[in-house]
């Protein structure tokens, strides 16, 4: 007979328990059962269950890992606040160029130095397995010899406010506030266009942030208030060219192909015109820019330079300089010129193209008579 107190009832089965297999809730009767349990699956040796445990623990650090693998691929956890010795801080980087991991290269980039290819980049990467790059280079650019009529460009969306710039589909850039040297810059480029008004606040920033590290600067300009609207493609009227009245500098008469017409819808700090360029019909291309703000060149009027132009000197090429309300303005023609043509020269005219332009040009931003 066994006797009732070591008997338990299953059913209609009386099952036989040890004292040893009790489950008494201790440390030793758990590991008791889990080694019995290990024992009946076949981990009957130390070395198996030492494998055992390695993969359970693999297994249930898989989660951790998955979301650690996550945020480190889609995120910037851990990585730099900022980049470019904190010029640009890394929520202007992200909403430039969109989420992910925040990467960056700078060379030899100074803040405090002018010198070609002063360049710092920064990189956004995201993706989990295929993961896409985007790219915005920030550079600071000391102006050549060229003169600011280099910066013309008429398909760009000019500054409005204290601050000096413009933004195209290729760059952005702004001038060094008043008070620091002329004709040094920051720019701003990125791999894909769009994004014109938070490109034109990070070159904005940037150049204050130069001006900073350079100890000069009248006040630290504020971002744009707002950008032009960008010029459209119209005709010409050859009456009043490039929309300044009475601008008629007399046409190539075999220049019987349209000309499409693009000019910049404001003024400061770089109004632009362009004229042809059609590579179908007639490729030469006739360029015009009045520059208003001084301190996009370090070019200036030279002193005892004779000029048949009145007021107005030769400063670089296609570039004069006069002064308008007590400071410098500069007037640029270049282009219209194709080597492959029997009559090269759009306005075959060229000393009246520009007295003519001086005239018309000056007229519109209220200058006193150049001429």
């Amino acid at each position: 007979m066994i006797p009732a107190d070591r008997a338990t009832h299953r059913g209609q089965h009386i099952v036989e328990t040890k004292d040893d297999d009790k489950p008494d809730g201790s440390a030793t009767g758990l590991a008791r059962r889990v080694d019995a349990a290990l024992d009946r699956r076949g981990f009957t040796t130390r070395g198996l269950r030492v494998r055992l445990a390695v993969v359970l623990v693999a297994f249930s650090l898989v989660p951790v890992g998955a979301v650690g693998f996550g945020l480190y691929r889609l995120t910037n956890l851990g990585g730099p606040d900022s980049v470019c010795d904190g010029a640009v801080t890394a929520d202007q980087v992200h909403h430039l160029l969109g989420s992910g991991r925040i990467s960056e290269s700078k060379g030899r980039y100074s803040a405090t130095e002018d010198y070609t290819g002063n360049t710092c980049t920064a990189r956004v990467t995201s993706g989990l397995f295929q993961t896409s790059t985007a790219v915005a280079q920030f550079t600071i650019t000391h102006n050549t010899d060229d003169g600011p009529g280099a910066l013309a460009s008429s398909d760009a969306r000019l500054f409005s406010g204290d601050s000096a710039g413009s933004v195209t589909p290729d760059v952005a850039w702004a001038v060094l506030p008043e008070g620091c040297e002329k004709g040094v810059r920051a720019e701003v480029r990125t791999s894909e266009t769009g994004q014109d008004e938070t490109r034109a606040r990070l070159a904005v920033a940037l150049a204050n942030d130069v001006a900073k590290a350079r100890g000069c600067g009248n006040g630290v300009p504020p971002a744009p208030a707002s950008l032009s609207e960008k010029g459209i493609d119209s005709d010409p009227d050859w009456a009043n060219l490039c929309g300044l009245p009475g601008f008629a500098p007399a046409k190539n008469p075999e220049a019987r192909w349209r000309m499409p017409q693009q000019v910049t819808t404001a003024t400061a700090p770089i109004w632009s015109c362009t004229i042809g360029g059609d590579p179908r019909r007639d490729s030469r291309v006739q360029q015009f820019a009045i520059t208003t703000e001084p301190q996009t060149t370090a070019l200036g009027r030279k002193n005892g330079t004779a000029s048949d132009l009145g007021r107005a000197q030769w400063v670089a090429g296609g570039t004069l300089v006069t002064s308008c309300q007590g400071k410098d303005v500069f007037f640029t023609v270049t282009g219209g010129y194709s080597s492959q043509l029997e009559k090269r020269y759009l306005f075959p005219d060229q000393d009246d193209l520009v007295r003519q332009f001086l005239t018309a040009g000056g007229k519109a931003i209220g200058c006193e008579p150049i001429l």
